[in-house]
């Protein structure tokens, strides 16, 4: 199979079980030549998600990427306590190696700005699978660096769907609604990958079995952290993957249906905090609305278990 032109890509993350799992299929994708992975608060504190970056690298002995650490509180209100949803490490205890070697001291966004001002406007892709903290501190303090960013892909939001941090509400765009408002408002090349897509996209215990039983070292820590995953809900059945699909998207666009919506971002009312509106208002932003979730499930188990 030929792939085309890897593209110049920044993971930004919070991992994370999930995280992880989309960290790890964006490494065994040739399509992406990862330049680095910016972190941010989001489950769980910053030094836990900068940590668990270097781990993943080091697993996948890929310690060349290098790690920079990003914000560790939302723009302009205090952070939201850890909900340690995936235990206290955010990874569900699944035995990982140390880093092997240390973040690097330079800020996220001020090596982002760099990298975007170094490279031909356009060809560098951001790939956003927490909150949007450090994006929206990029586009208020280097918007001509900003500017430059070829696309966003981000997961984050419900559309149809009931949220899950509240009624209308996703973590990811409730943890920091003013960075997320910021970032639908910016105009900037965005694609968002809601709960309506998210949840579609389910590892059954089938799926984790084939995972294991193929024997190849990364599939098996992914069926590992999807085991962890279960552990953590109440729900024995699946579990959606939700951050993955930014990948899945990524490599095939046209298992998904976009739908170009006028968006616009709560940040007024506690309850609705972070919650999306379609209104004639907003900003039109392009949103995955379906998947054909059997082949993106296909798309991942093929990617991991060739590695």
């Amino acid at each position: 199979m030929t792939h085309a032109k890897a593209r110049l890509t920044v993971i930004d993350t919070d991992p994370g079980i999930d995280d992880a799992i989309g960290i790890l299929l964006a490494l065994a994708s040739p399509e992406f030549a990862i330049a680095g992975i910016t972190t941010v608060a989001g489950n769980i504190g910053i030094d836990t998600t900068t940590r668990n970056a270097g781990r993943l690298l080091a697993f996948a002995g890929r310690e060349g990427i290098p790690v920079f650490k990003g914000a560790a509180a939302p723009l302009s209100r205090p952070g939201p306590e850890p909900l340690n949803l995936h235990g206290e490490d955010g990874i569900g205890g699944v035995a990982l190696p140390d880093p092997a070697r240390l973040p690097q001291s330079r800020p996220a966004v001020e090596w982002l700005a760099e990298l975007l001002l170094e490279q031909p406007s356009g060809t560098v892709d951001v790939l956003a699978l927490g909150p949007l903290t450090n994006l929206a501190q990029l586009i208020l303090d280097r918007p001509e660096a900003a500017k430059r960013i070829g696309r966003i892909v981000a997961m984050g939001g419900a559309i149809h769907e009931r949220g899950n941090v509240g009624p209308r509400s996703e973590f990811n765009l409730w943890a920091d609604p003013e960075a997320a408002a910021a970032v639908v408002r910016s105009g900037l090349p965005l694609v968002l990958v809601p709960l309506d897509v998210t949840r579609r996209v389910r590892a059954t215990r089938d799926f984790t079995n084939e995972l294991a039983a193929s024997g190849k070292p990364v599939a098996a820590m992914v069926g590992g952290l999807i085991e962890a995953y279960f552990e953590s809900s109440t729900n024995q059945e699946s579990r959606p993957l939700h951050d993955p699909c930014v990948m899945l998207f990524a490599l095939a666009p046209d298992l998904f249906r976009l739908e170009s919506l006028h968006l616009s971002v709560c940040t007024e009312s506690p309850e609705e905090a972070g919650a999306l509106t379609v209104e004639e208002a907003g900003t039109a932003v392009q949103v995955a609305i379906a998947v054909d979730a059997p082949a993106v499930l296909g798309l991942l188990a093929g990617r991991l278990t060739a590695t």
